[in-house]
């Protein structure tokens, strides 16, 4: 076996042995869904066949969740949230963007480079000041509260400037001299023609609202506007924890955004590649 083949060879065991690590959690997870609560840990020690296959498959987690727990009304609430805020962000951080990468005027560099670092800072940071200004324009538990803070993003701004600073100038300057509008060309040109960097965008604000826990569980009292997030860690109580129904909801936590990224990979790569390789 010649050296090049062993370190194929090695580089492939690494990269399974990762697998694994990363994989476990979520398989177990998927199993122990289907299992009565009795039975989760039952064949955890000695890990056995029966670790990974459920003996007793039963729906029970999942029937609760949804007949029981009112979890399709989360569901339907957390899709709700975000793809609302993701419409907005594209529309608003695309225009700004365009803004930045095609006007020129006072200032300009200082802005975009405040909005370089606002996407370097801790939520944590700045959590109090954004729930005081919340409290004081009275959107505390309520859709505006949750939707309106997460439009604005930095990265996403930076991922459309980057793409737009590469498209020529003269293709502009044509649509001009035909007596088009800006309106007309951000609209009918410029937009069109950034599919991949619009599906990087969508799917990096839809993941990030979808995952949103800590701004949800502080910005929301009632169960009217309850998140996925904020209702997976409330089946731990005093007394105990129904695992096999935290399990599944883990599972549908993690699925639609796994779907959606497996989906549009291909765009997403070429967004985040195309964007990340201009230069500014």
């Amino acid at each position: 076996m010649t050296l090049k083949s062993t370190s194929k060879w090695l580089l492939y065991t690494i990269h399974l042995v990762l697998l694994v690590i990363v994989f476990f959690p979520l398989i177990f997870a998927l199993v122990s869904s289907f299992r009565p609560v009795d039975d989760i840990f039952r064949y955890v020690s000695p890990i056995s066949w029966r670790t990974f296959i459920p003996t007793d498959f039963t729906w029970e987690a999942y029937t609760n969740l949804f007949a029981l727990r009112g979890y399709g009304p989360i569901v339907v609430n957390t899709f709700f949230i975000a793809l609302t805020t993701v419409l907005f962000s594209v529309i608003f951080n695309s225009m700004a963007a365009f803004a930045f990468a095609k006007f020129t005027f006072k200032g300009s560099e200082i802005l975009f480079g405040l909005v370089i670092f606002s996407f370097m800072i801790p939520f944590e940071v700045i959590s109090i000041p954004l729930y005081s200004l919340m409290n004081g324009i009275g959107w505390i538990d309520s859709y505006y509260g949750l939707i309106i803070p997460g439009i604005a993003n930095g990265l996403v701004i930076f991922l459309y400037r980057q793409f737009f600073m590469d498209l020529p100038m003269s293709l502009i300057e044509a649509a001009r001299l035909e007596g088009a509008s800006w309106w007309k060309i951000y609209l009918g040109i410029i937009m069109p023609l950034c599919k991949p960097v619009t599906i990087s965008a969508a799917l990096l604000t839809f993941i990030f609202q979808w995952e949103s826990f800590m701004w949800p569980l502080i910005v929301t009292r009632s169960e009217k506007y309850r998140v996925i997030q904020v209702a997976i860690s409330m089946f731990t109580t005093e007394h105990a924890t129904a695992w096999n129904e935290m399990f599944a909801a883990t599972i549908i936590a993690v699925i639609v955004p796994v779907i959606l990224i497996l989906l549009f990979q291909r765009y997403f790569v070429q967004g985040v590649a195309n964007s990340g390789s201009k230069e500014g």
